[in-house]
């Protein structure tokens, strides 16, 4: 897959700023130019940034469709299917206008890395569509490195005042792969079971017994249990052999991580929905996103891994 082309109607903006007053000048008359000329307008940004922008909008505020990023994309891998592109999708035949904020400075450096997949692989999957996705980036409070990558993962650059060409943006696909580093081991304190053919039923009992031993609510108790046998029929399906899910508890979570032998080669599995008249396979891992509070994933040739959290409090979105 190549990258996007400047003949390509998507246009997915960097957003450079260093305060409230450099944020408000570079969303807000983004937003109303959206307004004046009729085109959809969607702002998905962390609670604080949405009040600024809500108070800032004022009456136009109800012409533009608010979401807190903190809750509809705390799983980066929702944020595509579930915030983006089920958006554009209500207006197939507008050109819509978006300011995404997946990545801020409360994000931990767990979530970070499915963060910046996902803003690699928005140019993917918006290729051809015709879009502009405004993502900020806050100078003073995310890491360099964390900057540095939205040079990478963005075609070009804005601040309030000036707007240039990345000279480091690069194949979507490529850098969404750099970073999907291998998974560290379970912990020795791990409780493991294998996934064979005989067992999912075993599996289900196995997670659902986990999940309430880590004192998770009971619709996370049943969305663990969706999501972790979504994973191991998978392994069933497509590896040929069994694979092993380890389960633990770390602060304040439920971890699940399943490693078998498959091969996942498309990068955007679990990002793009399934049209309704797909009579069957495919919708696994776009459930699985849709489930957890977070997913990492390391896959190669003859081995992958899959980590799974789930946070103690009722998943909202």
């Amino acid at each position: 897959m190549t990258a996007p082309t400047r003949a390509d109607p998507f246009v997915h903006p960097a957003l450079l700023y260093a305060d409230r007053a450099e944020y408000l000048a570079g969303t807000v008359p983004f937003i109303r130019a959206g307004l004046a000329a009729g085109e959809p307008v969607m702002v998905a940004v962390p609670g604080r940034n949405l009040e600024l922008i809500r108070d800032a909008l004022g009456a136009d505020a109800a012409r533009v469709a608010l979401h807190d990023m903190s809750v509809a994309g705390r799983n980066p891998g929702r944020i595509i299917p579930a915030v983006l592109l089920a958006f554009a999708a209500q207006y197939p035949d507008a050109p819509v206008r978006i300011i995404g904020e997946p990545i801020w400075a409360g994000r931990s450096a767990a979530e970070y890395p499915a963060c910046a997949q996902h803003e690699a692989l928005i140019n993917t999957a918006f290729t051809g569509r015709h879009a502009t996705i405004l993502c900020p980036y806050d100078t003073g409070r995310l890491d360099e490195r964390w900057l540095a990558d939205a040079y990478r993962t963005h075609p070009v650059l804005w601040t309030a005042t000036a707007r240039w060409d990345s000279p480091y943006y690069a194949d979507p696909i490529q850098i969404a792969g750099t970073f999907g580093e291998p998974l560290p081991d379970p912990p020795g304190y791990a409780a493991t079971i294998v996934v064979h053919h005989t067992g999912l039923a075993g599996i289900r009992r196995f997670i659902e017994a986990a999940a309430r031993a880590a004192g998770l609510p009971a619709a996370r108790v049943t969305g663990a249990t969706i999501a972790v046998n979504e994973l191991a029929a998978n392994t069933l399906a497509h590896t040929g052999g069994t694979g092993t899910l380890a389960v633990w508890t770390q602060d304040d979570e439920l971890l699940c991580q399943l490693t078998d032998t498959g091969h996942i080669r498309d990068a955007l599995a679990g990002r793009i929905p399934v049209p309704p008249d797909q009579p069957t396979g495919g919708r696994g891992l776009v459930l699985v996103n849709q489930l957890c509070d977070l997913v990492r994933m390391h896959t190669r040739p003859g081995h992958t891994t899959i980590r799974l959290h789930f946070g103690r409090g009722v998943l909202a979105g």
